[in-house]
């Protein structure tokens, strides 16, 4: 049953995807930028609605008093490609760095920029990184929201923390707060597989951390606070979920946690 469910659900997740890019092009290209983020919004609300639905998979947010006004960082947990565009509805007008091979997508690559993100060379140094840096600045300067995943990459459930150093300058040269996020999303639409798993978990959004920090200082912080808080959830997530099928990484954290 889990298998024709995925199957099922990524069928409509992908037609649901393409058929709103093609047919709601007109509307989207012809609209103000800012006013035109309904459409990829509503897309991301009807595919959690779909996967509710077919698969059987809820989730809660908690946290929303934390997010501030105005400009921030939203640094989330990376698991999955469910949390690429699951929050977006909760946000006001955000703004991601991306990998610049997206933009050169048909379509895709058009709808995205028109939202104005921000293309980056992942091998690119120097002067490169700088230009970015500038122009998220510029970008971040009328209010917008940037989301950037501190771990770079997507990461299995309960894997051994990787985070990178690069948003802590980015934290430094932006002087804005950085909100942090912890879920689980990995464990019921997992990386690189195609089943998806019943279930509920939540999205935690955790206090900002405010600007004016040493950079090495906010760091630690963020790895801390955010590491923490992840553990936490995933002993909670698997204890409310004990069907899950969990990867070798959870069963090696928990147990570590005293969990198993």
């Amino acid at each position: 049953m889990i298998t024709l469910r995925s199957i099922l659900f990524n069928t409509a997740f992908y037609a649901n995807m393409i058929l709103r890019m093609i047919f709601l092009s007109p509307i989207y290209f012809l609209l103000p930028r800012k006013k035109a983020f309904f459409i990829p919004k509503d897309w991301a609300t009807s595919s959690c609605w779909l996967m509710e639905k077919i698969v059987g998979t809820t989730f809660t947010v908690e946290g929303l008093e934390n997010i501030p006004e105005g400009g921030y960082i939203l640094a989330p947990k990376h698991q999955s490609f469910w949390d690429t565009f699951a929050l977006l509805p909760y946000l006001d007008d955000p703004v991601y760095i991306l990998k610049r091979e997206l933009m050169w997508i048909p379509i895709f690559g058009w709808y995205v920029a028109k939202q104005r993100m921000i293309p980056v060379n992942r091998g690119a140094k120097g002067r490169v990184m700088a230009q970015v840096i500038e122009r998220t600045k510029q970008e971040m300067a009328s209010g917008r929201q940037l989301i950037i995943y501190p771990e770079g990459t997507r990461r299995p459930p309960g894997a051994a923390p990787e985070y990178k150093y690069g948003i802590a300058r980015l934290y430094r040269d932006l002087g804005v707060p950085v909100v942090p996020v912890a879920m689980h999303p990995g464990l019921f639409w997992p990386r690189r597989k195609s089943q998806r798993y019943p279930g509920h978990f939540k999205v935690q959004i955790l206090p900002a951390i405010q600007p004016g920090l040493d950079p090495d200082v906010f760091f630690d912080k963020l790895t801390t606070d955010l590491e923490a808080a992840s553990d936490a959830l995933l002993i909670e997530t698997v204890r409310d979920n004990p069907h899950l099928p969990l990867p070798p990484t959870a069963e090696i954290r928990l147990k570590e946690l005293g969990a198993r």
